[in-house]
């Protein structure tokens, strides 16, 4: 499939999203009982030290919130190349939602989503919190009733499985073996609750969601055997707040 892929097609994406409370204390009553009984699919040695793992609310569209996605696109032409980008962040998530589904409404027809972990997560969260938010689904993003093969969405993490299904590979491990410069040198995933809850920090969520964007291409390119885009194909000052 990567041999005949014509990556100008694919839109590669990330979003982070946070728990929609700054604290369990915060959160309504009857919506504590609901996350109570959730957590306990999370069965972990955090367990024993939180009796609440609010902060990993987030990961899930119920009791989480999109606060950044953030998108980018080659486009080239005999020797140029460029990877265009654009990010939609900030804490009105209706307002970020429907500025990208217009955007998604604005590509062409044919257009292919790409993410790490993207089928298990980003794509079904996005969708998910846009019917929260009475948000219409972008066509690209509607899976219900296609056939596999009619569905445009790519996942690096399963491209890597070759059909391992038991098998997890982190972006950042991609990264390291392919020798790709490591998107988390600043924040993880882990820390984005932190850095918009107690550090009111947007930007610096949206440049870490950017640098996972880039290397999701970077990690197509090697795929296909392509050459890695240098910092000056990387245009980034396309943004939407």
């Amino acid at each position: 499939m990567l041999k005949n892929l014509s990556l100008h097609s694919v839109l590669c994406l990330d979003i982070e999203t946070v728990p929609q409370y700054p604290s369990f204390l915060q959160v309504p009553e009857d919506v504590q009982k609901l996350w109570l009984r959730k957590k306990e699919f999370l069965r972990s040695k955090e367990a024993e030290k939180d009796l609440t793992l609010y902060d990993r609310a987030g990961i899930f569209a119920e009791f989480g919130k999109i606060v950044c996605i953030s998108t980018g696109i080659l486009k080239s032409s005999g020797q140029y190349r460029k990877f265009s980008m654009q990010s939609f962040y900030g804490d009105d998530e209706v307002y970020l939602l429907e500025s990208f589904a217009a955007f998604l409404d604005e590509q062409h027809d044919d257009i292919i989503l790409c993410a790490h972990n993207g089928k298990e997560f980003d794509f079904p969260y996005l969708c998910r919190r846009m019917l929260v938010n009475g948000v219409e689904i972008p066509s690209v993003l509607q899976i219900a009733g296609k056939k596999p093969w009619e569905v445009n969405h790519l996942d690096t993490m399963e491209l890597w499985k070759f059909g391992d299904h038991k098998h997890y590979t982190p972006l950042q491990l991609l990264a390291y073996i392919f020798d790709i410069r490591n998107p988390k040198d600043d924040i993880e995933g882990s820390m984005v609750n932190s850095v918009y809850w107690n550090e009111g920090d947007l930007d610096r969520i949206e440049m870490y969601c950017r640098k996972d964007v880039i290397t999701v291409m970077q990690i197509l390119l090697k795929m296909k055997g392509e050459p890695l885009l240098c910092d000056e194909e990387i245009e980034e000052n396309v943004l939407s707040k």
